[in-house]
């Protein structure tokens, strides 16, 4: 299976589920899919587009001796795990601590590079100051890797404290309603209330 498949071609989520046909879809369809079914692909594309959900489905669709069998599967799973639990640091060691398959690797770069941009993102709108340590355990990253990490995208160090202080993005302001949509939607919601 290539790569692009399981990326959805870098589409959204939606579009991504709609093209990932489940293992019980293709067998019903003739296609043996217990030995050759690539679950460890599958179950990183559901991280890679955050949806910890289906990839906690399809652990527990997964045949036991595909599970015994495949400790890659198992591997892709304890990123499954790391993420549930909220256990940031946990997911990059979970990355690390395995040697993906050639097949495999490509993948787990892809989700490591979306999930350190979703962890800038939550630090981002989280967080005001931060410690350097702290930054370093949530990018998955060396505290001096981490510091110019941050430091590119405005954020500034303070190296006595070892506090990194975050640059808020710009709030981008809503479309402004015209006061003749609002009139008329209260008087829709009028209408259905009585």
């Amino acid at each position: 299976m290539c790569f692009s498949y399981y990326l959805g071609l870098r589409q959204k989520s939606e579009e991504f589920k709609a093209s990932c046909l489940p293992p019980f879809q293709v067998t019903s369809e003739g296609i043996s899919f217990h030995d050759d079914w690539p679950y460890a692909i599958h179950l990183l594309g559901h991280l890679y587009v955050d949806d910890c959900d289906s990839a906690r489905f399809l652990w527990k669709t997964i045949p036991s001796s595909v599970k015994e069998s495949k400790p890659e599967v198992v591997a892709a799973w304890r990123i499954g795990q790391k993420l549930l639990t909220r256990d940031y640091a946990g997911v990059y060691e979970a990355i690390r601590g395995y040697d993906w398959s050639q097949e495999t690797k490509d993948m787990v770069a892809a989700f490591s590079d979306v999930y350190r941009k979703r962890m800038f993102q939550l630090l981002m709108s989280a967080y005001s100051t931060i410690t350097i340590r702290d930054l370093a355990l949530f990018l998955g990253m060396t505290e001096d890797d981490a510091t110019t990490y941050v430091v590119k995208n405005g954020w500034i160090v303070d190296t006595a404290s070892q506090m990194v202080t975050v640059k808020k993005q710009a709030v981008k302001r809503g479309q402004k309603v015209d006061s003749s949509k609002l009139q008329r939607l209260a008087e829709d919601v009028f209408h259905l209330e009585h």
